[in-house]
């Protein structure tokens, strides 16, 4: 029950690190798997921001047996000298400090993707323990933690002639979900990484499988773009630039390919941006107006009627910004705020990508055909997206007549099972709760629309189907408060086809109604039946 009495005494103030041990999520996004991981880069960032500055050219991470994680890199080391202020080590302050480091004043570091002191205190406070190891001045000091609270004084515990700093830490098990570490997430941030700091070499180890990965890429951006569109077909070799204006730096790598999907990766000091931000708005602005005007200039389009998802299509490209002062917007940094910026990287594409198609008239011509064609899709498929609606609006087409509907209204309880196969649907139809269960069968497989332009798309009888039960519409008219089914599961058969027609199902959604994932609207059913093999089938248990 709240108390009618608020005075002084109600005012509770959260000493050190307990703040972030009470609202975790405020500082690494959640307590599920994707906040456990967030601590890793934490330290990670640490050491890249030591690669980025010259003094780090390794970085080992290790899965341990006993479920810690351990962050080695090769750097200068953290200070140990006893801090002015504070009068203790500047190891104990950067940990248990919040706002404790060297990155603000710009004399250790000019460029950083995290802080000494915000990154390392927070994976002290939300680990049961922590030691940080640090070689250099010819010693190896350490100091263990328990929660964020030193369990003694920094100590020498050996010599040595090298300098880097070792982190371990057991996330503890009380804040968070799970405390497993995935090799394959892990692996795929440190791959992102690799990629944008040429040169740097990553060492990955799972020591509960004996797995081990390495990242090492000395061509850097032009590397992550061509490994990107390895499963494609290339149009030109990578466009590469990279230029400093006073303190900041632009580099970008573009290509494309015969797909109909744009695969745009922006990065702020290594940072991925997944929410993009002021250098992906400046990216975007400058290449549509570039393209358009060459191809003006060179009079090679008819009409003016190409727009920035034309220009976009089988678009794959990396920029990667860095930044002095990055204002990011929100504690997990995943969007990039800086109002300068998008000006500065307007200038340099604009500048860059112009001198490069003057310079290219081949690869321009290429480019621009890529994009008149994707016009010319976007207008085919634009009348078949209308020719749906009118059909549906004038009661021609209204739901899809194999679509057996469900009585309830309420989008809570409602589920669309997609089930491949005329057979399968009637079967289903049989077994369902007419209340709040819809069957929606499937002649096979779909198209895939991964590599089939928008017009093929939405020419497709099956996929018309999908898009009219579902209610939402697809792309800039998908509105979700139009949605006719609180779940859609995909129910296919438990085998290679089956598997197959899922995939081909999953990508659609991704491709034209990611809302649905990403409101978790999108289920998979799963097959009740057990089976061991050997020489004949032999029927062994269902949940069923």
């Amino acid at each position: 029950m709240i108390e009618k009495k608020y005075t002084a005494e109600e005012i509770k103030v959260l000493e050190g690190l307990e703040g972030i041990r009470v609202r975790p999520s405020m500082y690494i996004g959640s307590t599920s798997k994707e906040g456990l991981h967030h601590l890793v880069w934490e330290v990670v960032d640490n050491s890249v921001d030591e690669a980025m500055a010259g003094f780090c050219t390794v970085i080992k991470i290790t899965i341990n047996k006993d479920g810690s994680v351990t962050v080695e890199d090769n750097g200068r080391g953290i200070p140990v000298d006893k801090h002015p202020v504070y009068k203790k080590s500047a190891l104990e302050v950067i940990v248990t400090k919040l706002h404790a480091g060297g990155k603000f004043d710009k004399k250790v570091y000019m460029i950083s993707g995290g802080l000494h002191g915000v990154g390392i205190s927070v994976v002290a406070a939300l680990s049961k323990k922590m030691i940080v190891q640090v070689k250099r001045d010819g010693s190896i000091y350490q100091q263990e933690y328990k929660i964020g609270k030193p369990l003694h004084d920094v100590k020498i515990v050996g010599k040595s002639k090298d300098t880097g700093t070792i982190v371990t830490f057991y996330p503890d098990d009380t804040i968070f979900l799970t405390t497993n570490f995935d090799f394959s997430t892990i692996a795929n941030r440190l791959k992102e990484i690799a990629f944008l700091n040429a040169g740097l070499k990553i060492i990955l180890r799972d020591e509960n499988k004996n797995k081990e990965e390495e990242f090492h890429y000395t061509g850097g951006l032009i590397e992550f773009v061509k490994w990107l569109n390895k499963s494609k077909e290339e149009l030109h070799k990578p466009i590469y630039f990279k230029k400093q204006v006073d303190k900041i730096i632009l580099e970008c790598s573009i290509q494309y390919n015969n797909s109909y999907q744009e695969n745009i990766f922006g990065f702020v000091n290594t940072i991925n941006t997944v929410e993009g931000g002021t250098h992906i708005i400046g990216f975007k602005t400058a290449l549509t107006r570039v393209i358009n005007d060459y191809a003006q200039k060179q009079g090679m389009l008819k009409n003016n009627a190409i727009t920035g998802d034309d220009v976009r299509e089988g678009l794959t490209a990396i920029i990667s910004v860095k930044i002095p002062e990055p204002q990011f917007e929100g504690q997990t940094k995943t969007k990039l705020g800086n109002s300068e910026v998008k000006g500065l990287v307007d200038s340099i594409v604009s500048a860059s990508l112009s001198d490069f198609l003057e310079q290219n008239p081949p690869i321009a011509k290429r480019i621009v055909q890529k994009v008149a064609d994707a016009a010319r899709a976007r207008e085919a498929a634009k009348k078949a997206r209308d020719l749906v609606r009118r059909k549906n609006a004038f009661g021609l087409g209204g739901l899809p007549g194999k679509l057996a509907d469900c009585s309830s209204k309420k989008l809570e309880n409602t589920e669309l099972y997609i089930v491949e196969g005329e057979s399968a649907g009637g079967s289903s139809r049989q077994a369902r709760n007419k209340d709040f269960q819809a069957i929606l069968p499937l002649k096979g497989k779909i198209l895939n629309v991964e590599k089939s332009n928008p017009a093929k798309v939405f020419s497709s009888e099956e996929i018309a189907n999908i898009i009219t039960a579902i209610g939402t519409g697809v792309g800039e008219q998908f509105n979700i408060e139009k949605l006719r089914y609180g779940k859609t599961i995909i129910m296919c058969d438990a085998d290679v086809d089956g598997q197959h027609i899922k995939t081909l199902l999953l990508t659609f959604f991704f491709r034209f109604m990611p809302q649905l994932i990403e409101n978790g609207n999108i289920h998979i059913a799963v097959s009740p039946l057990y089976k061991v093999r050997k020489k004949k089938d032999h029927y062994v248990y269902s949940d069923a």
